[in-house]
């Protein structure tokens, strides 16, 4: 058995492939159910509903899809380039700690001004962090799986280290967390009597716009092209090296934006458990989404949504609520299997 690559793939098949893929992994995480005792569809629509079924749990979803999009963002773009960043998760803390540092009191403007200000240097100083593991993948050939990880750990710890220090509230009463953002630099609402807030909106401007830069500019197409085949890339006269300097600050740029959406929107501090691990799901969602920057945006909403409405069902029907966890593992193996299939033909070798 051997894989030959298909050629002129409708874009129908590609487009309903993942839709496929999903169905197939809800059918299969039902024996999930069936073994905890439970009906199966009954068990499922207590999900959607506590996912979807009023305002509070739409706005509870597209809160949680907020810091998804800007990790699956990050993600997709870096794997565009075949630079595989796993350091998500660090670059948010980094985006959230220059918000918390820049944005609680030591600079102060208009709102206007402050909240792009904190998002552009948050944004800027997550690009740098990642940096370090592109050019020492570019001039020492090192492996930037191994470094992005680590480094996930090595922030971790500065911020904990931070929390218990310099940047720790002092009305806090000895609790680790950081000095709230003023008035200016935070985020409104944009939900009555609801935790959505403006970085939602953000999110989707940024998908948008990462789909444009994507698509229709020549950096676009260098990033595109160096992932494709980078022999073929230096070739036509494409410079790697600055191809991947520009991925990096973009990609580390969209996770450390989650950071400060999330510091200045959401909780309005910085704490050491502000991510149960946004940066680390942002791959899954850039995977669900087949790389697509407007495709996140959908695959963001969706693992909100089941996040979510695993706790609903949970309460409702005495499922353990870590089938959540299983349900976007299956689905991303599903997806994976599917863009396999979309792309190669099994045949006798």
């Amino acid at each position: 058995m051997r894989l030959e690559v298909r050629e002129n793939v409708p874009i129908w098949v590609q487009g309903l492939a993942p839709l496929l893929a999903i169905l197939i992994s809800l059918v299969l995480c039902s024996l999930l159910i069936i073994w905890a005792g439970k009906p199966i569809l009954e068990s499922y629509a207590l999900l959607v509903n506590g996912a979807l079924g009023s305002s509070f749990a739409l706005s509870e979803t597209l809160t949680r899809a907020t810091p998804l999009i800007f990790t699956g963002l990050a993600a997709a773009i870096a794997f565009k380039a075949k630079l595989w960043n796993i350091g998500g998760e660090g670059q948010l803390y980094v985006g959230a700690v220059f918000a918390t540092v820049l944005g609680s009191g030591l600079v102060t403007l208009h709102p206007i001004l402050m909240i792009p200000f904190l998002m552009v240097t948050g944004a800027l100083a997550a690009g740098v962090l990642l940096l370090i593991p592109t050019l020492l993948k570019n001039y020492l050939r090192v492996d930037e799986v191994v470094v992005t990880l680590l480094l996930n750990f090595i922030v971790l710890l500065f911020v904990n280290y931070l929390l218990e220090g310099p940047i720790q509230d002092p009305m806090s009463m000895g609790w680790p967390q950081g000095r709230p953002i003023i008035d200016e630099g935070q985020l409104m609402p944009i939900m009555e009597k609801s935790r959505l807030h403006l970085g939602f909106i953000i999110a989707l401007v940024a998908a948008f716009g990462c789909w444009i830069f994507m698509k229709f500019t020549l950096w676009g197409y260098e990033i595109r092209s160096v992932g494709l085949n980078p022999e073929a890339a230096k070739f036509a006269g494409i410079n790697i090296n600055k191809t991947l300097i520009i991925t990096a600050l973009l990609s580390g740029g969209m996770a450390g934006i989650a950071g400060v959406s999330e510091v200045a929107g959401l909780k309005g501090y910085l704490t050491l458990d502000m991510s149960p691990g946004f940066g680390y799901a942002g791959i899954a969602v850039a995977m669900l989404a087949m790389l697509h920057p407007l495709g996140v945006v959908a695959s963001a909403i969706f693992f909100a949504g089941i996040y979510v409405g695993a706790d609903s069902m949970s309460q409702g029907m005495g499922i353990p609520s870590y089938i959540a966890d299983v349900m976007v593992a299956v689905s991303i193996l599903m997806v994976l299997i599917s863009m396999l299939l979309v792309r190669y033909r099994i045949t006798k070798g």
